[in-house]
């Protein structure tokens, strides 16, 4: 059946039909517009939110309310609070004290009076410290002289209060003996008949080849360390501690004597790893024997760690910080196995990591960080 057109129809149904319409979309409105559909009240009853907004005095017909009354108002003037502290909307009820204003002109005025009392009596009015850089205290500050003596490059700081206490330094000429004294980096520092320079201390990180020995020169002529990191730097730099002629792997060099003794001194307990390759496999019994400490000539040894490196049971890894000298070699030796290849490859948590063999390189700021954490 073909639908009528509603302007075909009689006007009094037409009518009747528009205010049937109209009151339709008003009614929804006013469901829109409302919060307190049935729908709406009875879920708000099954979540409890109804219970809640019974026993708050916050609900939107009382806050209504009070507010036609006129309580907002009054409860606002007078602080009094006629509904318990519960909700955040209570702060709006609170008098706040008057904030306090500064008085800018008595100020400056008694600023004012101070620098004109300062200018008539000829003082000058006090400037403000400059904040420098550990760095530039360092450059241009004073230093203790134990230090100075120690950055050249000669001795210790401990070394360096002994020669102070015995008269061996002088500072501008004159014998100093009193510890703790402080020079400044255009003074002039004696040891003897030399002239100690202030250097920067220098960290230099060389991964050893076969058959050089380590020391800072040699009678016989034959090839040791110092060659290899000729012209590195103009600082007078020497080798931590020393490595066989037929031992190859990490060895630091540095200028700083303290650091020197700090690393080469058992208590401190440097970590190294060295990486082995003996003549036969190490039997379980060796093993168990090297883990549980073993009896050497000097006093017993007892390895942080021991482990296999490789797929076969010749190669070894191994952790100590003892620094006796040829450790390492002495311990196979003692129970019989000949080492074929002895590498250092970790020293006071440095890595041979892009430092191929017979190269050295300077250690970063994080690597010198790294070290003297390792120390302290």
């Amino acid at each position: 059946m073909k639908k009528k057109c509603l302007f075909a129809l009689p006007n009094k149904y037409i009518m009747e039909t528009i205010k049937k319409r109209s009151f339709n979309t008003e009614k929804k409105d006013r469901k829109k517009e409302t919060s307190f559909s049935k729908n709406d009240i009875n879920r708000r009853k099954e979540q409890g939110e109804w219970r809640k907004e019974k026993e708050t005095s916050f609900s939107k017909s009382n806050l209504s309310r009070r507010k036609e009354q006129g309580e907002w108002r009054k409860e606002k003037e007078t602080g009094e609070r006629k509904y318990p502290r519960e909700t955040r909307r209570d702060s709006l009820y609170e008098t706040r004290p008057p904030r306090k204003r500064r008085d800018v002109t008595a100020e400056s005025e008694i600023l004012s009076e101070i620098v004109e009392t300062r200018r008539r009596e000829g003082r000058p009015s006090p400037k403000k410290q400059k904040i420098l850089s550990l760095e530039h205290e360092e450059k241009f500050g004073p230093i203790r002289l134990n230090k100075y003596i120690s950055n050249s490059g000669i001795c210790s700081r401990r070394d360096a209060d002994m020669l102070i206490q015995t008269g061996a330094i002088q500072v501008n000429g004159k014998i100093v003996t009193e510890l703790g004294t402080k020079v400044m980096p255009t003074d002039e520092i004696r040891y003897g008949d030399k002239i100690l320079q202030r250097e920067k201390p220098v960290y230099l990180l060389l991964n050893k080849p076969k058959d050089y020995i380590t020391t800072m020169e040699d009678e016989r002529d034959r090839k040791h360390v110092m060659q290899l990191v000729k012209g590195a730097c103009k600082e007078r730099i020497y080798p931590v501690g020393r490595l066989d002629k037929n031992t190859t792997g990490l060895l630091l060099f540095t200028n700083d004597g303290e650091m020197t003794k700090k690393l080469t001194h058992p208590k401190h307990g440097i970590r190294k790893i060295y990486y082995v390759e003996l003549n036969k496999n190490l039997t379980a019994t060796d093993f168990e024997k090297i883990e549980n400490g073993i009896e050497l000539s000097d006093g017993e040894i007892k390895v942080d760690e021991i482990d296999f490196a490789g797929e076969t049971k010749r190669e070894i890894g191994i952790t100590l910080h003892s620094g006796r000298n040829r450790i390492v070699r002495r311990i196979f030796e003692q129970l019989g196995y000949e080492i074929l290849k002895l590498d250092r490859v970790v020293f006071a948590g440095l890595t041979k990591k892009d430092l191929p063999r017979g190269k050295y390189r300077f250690l970063s700021e994080a690597e010198i960080n790294i070290l003297k954490m390792t120390v302290n």
